[in-house]
């Protein structure tokens, strides 16, 4: 059901109980979505009326499976998807949105500032592989719908300290993807692997998430492959 005025999807029941004081950042972030977002191309227009729903009580419902008080590296975040929600849900986390285009780093950056976010995300402009150096030592790295696990792993693992958690928001394939990929994944040093399902109580269906461990006897951390990527906003 949509709001026939404006056709963004009204705010669910469940959201206050789900971003407690960080609501009214959830409904502005929505807002944006709605504007700059579909204007920029970083939200399709067609998905205005289930930005709610299926982007941003999707991607906080996975709160209740993150440690408290940790870094969370959210790696190809796109429009802010999973990383902006998570910060706006849980205040304990300190999160680094890591995003390669440039006009994608640019709307982050605004929403960052507009929420009032700095002094907990930071904005950094680069692929995962060229901010290791940067990012590297992580609590969590998630990401949102982004690759096939067999690349998330290449690309999380070394964003990981020992004993750090990959936290990938992934779809039905899941299953399969950790038995086609075990190779890869015992290649990065991730342990553990498996499907877990969250947030039911604000979502359905429930969010499927492949957790993994970085073990302490994996590969070393690479330094980054690239040149140092360009951050776009530090936290204070």
């Amino acid at each position: 059901m949509t709001d026939g005025s404006t056709g963004v999807e009204p705010e669910p029941a469940v959201a206050g109980d789900l971003f407690g004081t960080g609501l009214a950042g959830a409904r502005q972030y929505v807002e944006l979505l709605a504007t700059a977002g579909v204007e920029r191309g970083l939200i399709g227009p067609r998905e205005t009326d289930r930005l709610w729903s299926r982007h941003v009580v999707n991607s906080a419902a996975v709160t209740e499976v993150f440690p408290a008080d940790v870094r969370v590296v959210d790696i190809g975040t796109g429009a802010g998807l999973p990383g902006i929600p998570l910060a706006l849900a849980r205040p304990d986390l300190r999160v680094d949105l890591v995003e390669t285009l440039e006009r994608r780093v640019v709307f982050l950056r605004e929403a960052v500032e507009a929420l009032g976010l700095t002094g907990r995300c930071r904005v950094v402009h680069g692929r995962a592989e060229s901010v290791i150096d940067e990012c590297g030592e992580a609590d969590v790295v998630t990401s949102r719908a982004v690759a096939p696990l067999h690349r998330l792993a290449g690309w999380s693992a070394p964003l990981l300290r020992a004993g750090g958690l990959l936290l990938a928001m992934k779809g039905q394939s899941a299953a399969d993807e950790i038995v086609r990929d075990a190779a890869a994944l015992d290649r990065a040093g991730l342990v553990g692997a498996e499907v877990v399902t969250t947030g039911g109580r604000w979502t359905d269906p429930a969010v499927t998430i492949v957790r993994a461990t970085r073990s302490a006897g994996g590969p070393p951390r690479p330094r980054s492959r690239t040149r140092p990527s360009r951050r776009s906003t530090g936290r204070g």
